[in-house]
């Protein structure tokens, strides 16, 4: 009798141990480990982990360390990746509906960024992303970016002319930067500091978040405040994950990513606020006052194919958000 009940209490033991059986899931992103990506996972994967019971973990991959994001997107469209957070550089390649927030100039701020992507027109587009092997929990942050090289201050467009810049995997980017001048040079973000300190290309362009996290300062002398493309990023998850959870933890996924989301602009919000200072103390020749207007006048051409390629009146939906 004794030995009949501790079999069933070691058979309930297993079933309770199988009901609680940890899955981990591998999240990767380009930044270095304290960068704002890092932040964002950081505290998406602490919510996930608290209110599943621990029943999910994150297993964490900063600094490029499973590749660059093209390559990261790829696994988790393929299943070998779980998840990852990706600026939008190479998203238009998978889901081309992306491809217009990309265009340079089109965001005034972070405030209206932000409601535009967690408004209708940015719950929309994320809506796009299953019917490609992919689910996008939320539009998270990389910040507006700014252009650093190893030549002279840019404040104009006529300064950039023929510097060979290196840029995101990104047609919609590289159209609006030859406008100024630049040779754009595509290329992956784990290849930029050894082509940057090799000479191979003369400068990039960032957000202060990833200048400062990348210390692109150690091969960068001069950093120009243009803010000339707001760039977000998103959270995505393979649909082998997804298609998983029970409707209860994919709620708590969802609800998690928000939370990330808001850290992850947190840490942007300080970095811009932080970061020009570090730059200066670390030797970067920062100029503060660029001419936009100048840049904003040069690419008009651009904006006339972003126009016919996009539509006039999408451009205009996204502009005119308050």
């Amino acid at each position: 009798m004794t030995l009949a009940r501790a079999g069933v209490a070691a058979a309930l033991a297993l079933l309770a141990a199988g009901s609680q059986a940890q899955t981990v899931l591998k999240i990767g992103y380009t930044p270095a480990k304290d960068s704002h990506y890092w932040v964002g996972a950081t505290t998406f994967c602490a919510e996930v982990e608290k209110n599943t019971q621990a029943r999910y973990k994150c297993q964490q991959f900063p600094s490029s360390a499973l590749g660059g994001e093209r390559e990261q997107i790829e696994a988790v469209q393929l299943g070998t990746q779980d998840m990852v957070i990706t600026s939008t550089g190479p998203v238009g390649n998978f889901v081309p509906e992306v491809k217009v927030v990309d265009i340079p100039f089109l965001f005034r701020d972070y405030d209206h960024a932000r409601k535009v992507f967690d408004g209708p027109i940015g719950q929309e587009l994320l809506t796009k992303f299953p019917a490609k092997g992919l689910v996008a929990l939320s539009w998270t942050e990389n910040g507006f970016r700014h252009m650093t090289n190893s030549k002279r201050a840019i404040v104009k467009p006529e300064d950039a002319k023929g510097l060979k810049v290196r840029t995101m995997e990104n047609k919609v980017h590289m159209d609006g930067y030859r406008t100024f001048g630049i040779l754009p040079t595509p290329m992956a973000f784990p290849e930029v500091f050894g082509a940057l300190q090799q000479g191979t290309v003369d400068g990039q362009e960032n957000p202060i978040p990833v200048i400062i996290s990348s210390k692109f300062w150690q091969v960068q002398k001069h950093a120009s405040l243009t803010g000339h493309v707001y760039s977000p990023a998103l959270l995505l998850v393979s649909t082998k994950v997804w298609d998983k959870l029970p409707a209860a933890d994919r709620q708590v996924f969802l609800d998690a990513a928000k939370v990330g989301t808001a850290a992850q602009r947190k840490k942007v919000d300080e970095d811009d606020a932080n970061g020009v200072a570090l730059m200066e103390k670390e030797g970067m020749q920062v100029v503060r006052n660029v001419d936009k207007t100048a840049f904003q006048e040069a690419l008009k051409p651009a904006y006339a194919a972003y126009a016919k390629e996009f539509g006039a009146e999408n451009i205009k939906k996204i502009q005119d958000v308050r």
